[in-house]
């Protein structure tokens, strides 16, 4: 281990709460061979578990509406974990993917602004061209439907077991208005239809 790996890791050490180095240590080479042991319990105080937290906005034709709450992804033991935490959707389920874009912007087609056609389609990085919903060999980006309360509230632990934190970067997580059978027929799509909220993934 060079001198300055040596440092750093005195340094990690002292930044652990109730961690103290002994003066003997430092002066032996005991220290040299406890170092690795030093750096886990550093490591293990100091790294909290990776998330991310998308806020997630209401859409129209106009544009990006108001926040309607938060989705906190995080890796687990069975896949993605999604901790949905919304309000002011219509009662029922809804389709609910991840798209490929960042964006949830309006974008025009065939001559009319679409809520958030910006956010492009599925996320499909392996091209399948289909959707079949979270566990099974279509589109990476399909989810578990999201179930909406009478109240319009979408409270939900879901998990998408092909799914990992670094597949939602610099994409978007869209709410459909209608819900999802997992299949293209006898709609395209699950036959979610329309785009009514969405959120980018930083």
């Amino acid at each position: 281990m060079t001198s300055g790996t040596t440092s750093s890791v005195v340094e990690r050490a002292a930044a652990v709460p109730g961690f103290h180095l002994h003066p003997f240590m430092k002066k032996t080479k005991l220290f040299t061979v406890l170092s690795p042991l030093v750096v886990a319990l550093a490591a293990c105080v100091t790294a909290p578990p990776a998330t991310t937290t998308v806020t997630v906005h209401a859409i129209t034709a106009e544009g990006v509406g108001k926040p309607i709450g938060t989705i906190r992804a995080e890796d687990g033991n069975d896949g993605l974990l999604l901790t949905v935490a919304l309000m002011g959707l219509a009662p029922g389920d809804h389709g609910f993917h991840v798209h490929e874009n960042p964006s949830c912007a309006p974008k025009e087609k065939d001559g009319k602004p679409v809520a958030g056609l910006a956010a492009g389609g599925h996320y499909d990085p392996a091209k399948t061209g289909k959707h079949a919903g979270p566990k099974a060999h279509g589109h990476l980006g399909d989810l578990p439907a999201l179930s909406v309360d009478a109240s319009g509230n979408a409270n939900a632990r879901l998990v998408a077991p092909r799914l990992k934190l670094a597949d939602l970067k610099g994409r978007s997580i869209m709410i459909h208005e209608g819900g999802d059978n997992y299949a293209d027929s006898p709609k395209p799509l699950g036959g979610g239809g329309g785009r009514i909220a969405c959120g980018v993934t930083p």
